[in-house]
């Protein structure tokens, strides 16, 4: 029987990484105990759930995670890290995650999902996270990591891997609604929170 060691190997890179580095956190002063859809760049994706557990640290998070090969050694590091999976994207799937997210949060979950994935154009936001957050009337959170030195790959989401023993600063936005938006105003104003958190 084949075993695939890769997640468990970069689970444990990841864990060093954030183990060695000096953590700064940038978080709202209050907060409600009320799930929320969280959101972040595809690229920024590694870290995210250290920033998520530092912020509520009693809350339960599950993934929406494609079902492109790429989304089967995620599922398998993110569950590592106590994560939950929901299977789809924009590109295949769709309908099937929507529903297991709305279930989810529902169901008292976070749901974190990735507006550019899982094959970009990077830094743009399809229509399923509006659509989530709107059909269950669920205020969005967004999340950033800015590492002080790190690694980026050739990628098309310029994925970035902080390097061991830097600082790493972890931003969350203020929750907001876009309930009542049209599309097109709630898009915008989803990227412009991701592009100016951190600044």
């Amino acid at each position: 029987m084949k075993v695939n060691v890769m997640p468990f190997v970069l689970r444990n890179i990841v864990r060093f990484v954030h183990l060695t580095s000096k953590k700064v956190y940038h978080h709202p002063t209050k907060m409600d105990n009320n799930n929320f859809v969280m959101a972040f760049w595809h690229g920024d994706g590694i870290m995210q759930s250290f920033n998520y557990k530092e912020f509520k640290p009693n809350g339960n998070l599950k993934a929406i995670i494609s079902e492109h090969k790429d989304g089967a050694m995620m599922s398998s590091i993110v569950a590592g890290m106590g994560i939950g999976t929901i299977k789809g994207s924009s590109s295949r799937g769709g309908v099937k995650a929507l529903i297991g997210a709305i279930k989810a949060l529902k169901e008292g979950f976070d749901v974190s999902i990735t507006p550019d994935g899982p094959r970009g154009p990077i830094y743009s936001v399809a229509d399923g996270i509006v659509a989530l957050s709107q059909k269950i009337n669920k205020p969005i959170v967004c999340f950033c990591s800015k590492p002080q030195t790190f690694w980026q790959f050739n990628s098309w989401d310029k994925y970035k891997l902080p390097k061991p023993f830097g600082t790493i600063h972890y931003y969350t936005s203020e929750p907001f609604s876009i309930d009542g938006m049209e599309m097109d105003e709630a898009k915008k104003l989803i990227k412009s929170t991701l592009e100016h958190l951190g600044e």
